[in-house]
């Protein structure tokens, strides 16, 4: 007999409840939020009911970096709740609650004032309705920890709620917001992740773990070949196997390949073990189509030839031939960084049923998804569901096991709707690692050519930096050719050089390419940071030192000057501009907590690497041993400048993810394709760095008035050329290749 058994159960079961293995079959609850019989609510994150729970909406996708601990502070800490008083609720995707798209490391900067606001609106409702009952003026009464006083008088809001919900909503620019010194929990160390005990005890929603009535499983064979076909199959052997229902010919890619499932064959069936042994069992013929030309090792050659003549300049200052002529010293030096996956922990996941309401189909989905709106929007595609009739389409958002911005692709979403409404059931679409290895979004491999000139007094007076990879841009428009993402680590570099040059170079592209964390930021900061170190070493200087005098004069670096048209992350560069100041700042503070020194014993070295990215400041310092092609890494510190911070453990614990995510990249990160097809399928042939490989990190965060920045991503870009920085300094072996294959880290 065959029974379900979730992984979740599993450790339930067997690690956490007994010393015994039971089976069974696990029933989780929608997501969905239900409404109260009495609800106040005056804004569309906060309410509370009549016994004064508050609960607060989380609409972003909580995956580890702890969002949902930390934007709901904001609400919680203006009102003045009990934090033991508080609920979170996840968000169902909805248009009502702004952009829900959890990348970019966005959260915070793009909810900071409207969070606030709506704490504010509903304590200033319950301060107003104490005073209406004591016959006082507003302003006399004071809210804190849940309660209203005025002189020797409290009430609790529980008795205040009903009053509060017959006022008049405020105006939001006439709220009064609370000062730093009057917070009690944003900014607060050892704040707690209100997910935290249901992840460790097993009890936490993944998007693997959704189990609905009746729901069945399907598993999908996808083209080996992106815009691949099924050019004919064989069923019978899978039809065979206990358990499976269907096999279901799935629409065929076209491009552009956007958000869009990928076609082959799914494999529905009672369960997760029937649908992948039926899968294993199709007999397929593919038509590879023309992508199965792409080869990665081959395609080097056409980057390379790609920066001879690059055509597009996107910043330019001064004169770099007459740079060169009056050099005294002239270096150039290549960099490769490997195509990537994202690896997230979780595969995608998502489950879907349709169902006829009032002649109207209607989807729910349970899915881990970054961008539940456009996971929304990507069902309404595939169900020919109108705009207007969005509400049919409700989005219940799991905790994701990990994004890295695979899950902002809702791809996987679209397979389950599909399949939900073509078997007229409950469907559960699950990737295996090697599906989501094998068909991913994936991070452009990259060439990239540096130039630097030194003049008499060893000063760099030119800097060249021209990239090639396959863009972004072509997922969604295939006769994209350059990457349009020069302000992630390479347009934007903040050096004090009187002649510089950004050029990119053209090329096709054959995969699906997404973002992952960082992005550009990956390739384009590994070759800036480490050329220069290398500048610093021709010209016989410290690197830290050189880095710092690099950077220049105290200012605000003007972009725009050099006809750069600088994104600046999508925000206002008169409220977050590019300060040099806080770059330095962060530089001489990693630098002096890591006790930064070249007097070191043979074999051990130090490297420093620093950049703005996500408008927040990083510098990170690597200390690393070797012996021969052994590596070990010693020690790191990190100081990280994000403006305002509400969640100091979240910061750290996203700079040490930051720092592993580096390490696994550094050494590991490589996707390849042979013939179209991708070479590496599971943690076998794409591997992760190991706690053993890992020492502590140390994370010093600036304290800051700025407004608040981004963490989840910027903590990434320096850590490869810091570390290969390091490796230099330590045996003098320059390493301008990634991933670092030919060392052992031990």
């Amino acid at each position: 007999m065959i029974k379900k058994l979730s992984r979740r159960k599993f450790l339930q079961s067997t690690g956490l409840a007994s010393g015994s293995l039971m089976l069974g079959v696990q029933f989780s609850p929608a997501l969905a939020q239900s409404d109260e019989p009495f609800n106040f609510k005056p804004d569309v994150f906060v309410s509370m009911d009549e016994s004064g729970q508050v609960t607060i909406i989380s609409h972003r996708s909580e995956m580890g970096q702890g969002i949902r601990s930390t934007l709901p502070l904001l609400v919680a800490d203006e009102l003045e709740a009990d934090w033991n008083r508080v609920t979170v609720k996840q968000a169902l995707g909805d248009v009502k609650y702004g952009s829900q798209n959890t990348d970019g490391s966005r959260s915070v900067r793009k909810n900071y004032q409207k969070l606030k606001e709506a704490g504010a609106i509903m304590r200033t409702m319950l301060q107003q309705a104490a005073a209406q009952v004591w016959s006082v003026d507003a302003s006399h009464v004071t809210i804190k920890n849940h309660q209203a006083k005025y002189q020797n008088q409290v009430m609790d809001f529980k008795d205040l709620v009903k009053v509060a919900s017959k006022l008049s909503v405020p105006e939001r620019s006439t709220l009064r917001l609370k000062t730093e010194a009057e917070q009690r929990y944003v900014g607060q160390p050892d704040m707690a992740n209100i997910d935290g005990h249901e992840i460790v005890t097993g009890k936490a929603m993944y998007g693997f773990d959704v189990d609905i009535e009746d729901m069945k499983v399907a598993v999908i064979a996808r083209p080996p070949v992106v815009f691949g076909k099924v050019k004919s199959y064989d069923a019978v052997d899978t039809i065979k196997v206990p358990g499976v229902l269907k096999v279901i010919e799935m629409p065929t890619l076209k491009p552009p390949a956007g958000f869009n499932m990928l076609g082959g064959l799914a494999v529905v069936a009672e369960n997760t073990w029937a649908a992948i042994q039926g899968r294993e069992k199709l007999k397929i013929e593919w038509d590879h189509g023309t992508n199965a030309s792409y080869s990665t090792q081959d395609h080097e050659a056409v980057f390379i030839k790609a920066l001879e003549n690059p055509k597009e300049v996107v910043r330019n200052r001064g004169d770099i031939a007459a740079a060169k002529e009056s050099a005294t010293k002239t270096i150039t030096a290549e960099y490769h960084v490997a195509g990537l996956a994202h690896a997230t922990m979780e595969p995608p996941a998502a489950t879907a049923r349709v169902t006829q309401i009032d002649g109207k189909q209607v989807v729910e989905v349970w899915a881990c998804t970054q961008t539940p709106q456009t996971a929304q929007n990507n069902v309404m595609g595939v169900m020919n569901i109108p705009k207007e009739n969005a509400a049919d389409v409700k989005i219940n958002v799991t905790l994701l096991g990990g994004g890295f911005g695979r899950k902002s692709k809702p791809d996987y979403v679209a397979e389950a709707a599909y399949l939900a409404n073509e078997t007229n059931m409950a469907v559960k679409v699950l990737w295996t690692r090697e599906d989501e290895i094998r068909h991913g979004y994936y991070h452009s491999p990259s060439y990239q050519k540096l130039t630097g000139t030194l003049d008499e007094k060893n000063r760099v007076s030119s800097w060249y930096h021209a990239m090639v990879n396959h863009p972004i841009g072509a997922t969604f428009d295939p006769a994209a050719k350059t990457a349009g993402s020069t302000d992630l680590g390479q347009a934007d570099m903040m050096f004090d050089v009187p002649n510089i040059k950004i050029a990119l170079g053209e090329t096709d592209t054959f995969m699906r390419i997404g973002w992952v964390r960082s992005v550009t930021n990956i390739n384009n900061v590994f070759a800036a940071s480490s050329f220069v170190d290398e500048l610093a070493h021709v010209a016989g200087q410290d690197s830290k030192d050189f880095l710092l005098e690099l950077i220049g004069k105290d200012r605000t670096e003007d972009f725009a000057a050099d006809g750069f048209k600088y994104s600046n992350y999508g925000e206002p560069a008169e409220q977050y501009p590019a300060e040099t100041s806080r770059l330095k700042n962060v530089i001489k503070l990693a630098a002096e907590k890591a006790n930064w020194t070249t007097d070191l014993p043979d074999g051990t070295g130090m490297g420093i690497a620093a950049w703005r990215s996500f408008l927040s400041y990083i510098a990170v310092v690597v200390k690393v041993s070797t012996d021969g092609n052994k590596v070990k890494i010693e020690g790191v510190h990190m100081a990280v400048d994000a403006g305002k911070i509400l969640n100091p453990d979240r910061v750290k614990s996203q700079m040490e993810g930051s720092a592993i995510f580096g390490a696994s990249l550094a050494f590991y990160g490589e996707i390849t394709a042979k013939n179209g097809i991708i070479e590496q399928g599971n943690f076998n042939d794409y591997q992760m760095s190991r706690i053993n490989q890992i020492p502590d990190i140390h994370t010093h965060i600036v304290k800051s008035d700025a407004i608040p920045t981004g963490v989840g991503e910027p903590g990434l870009p320096p850590f490869a050329p810091a570390l290969c920085n390091a490796i230099f300094a330590a045996n003098g072996q320059r390493h301008r290749r990634l991933p670092l294959k030919y060392l052992n880290l031990i």
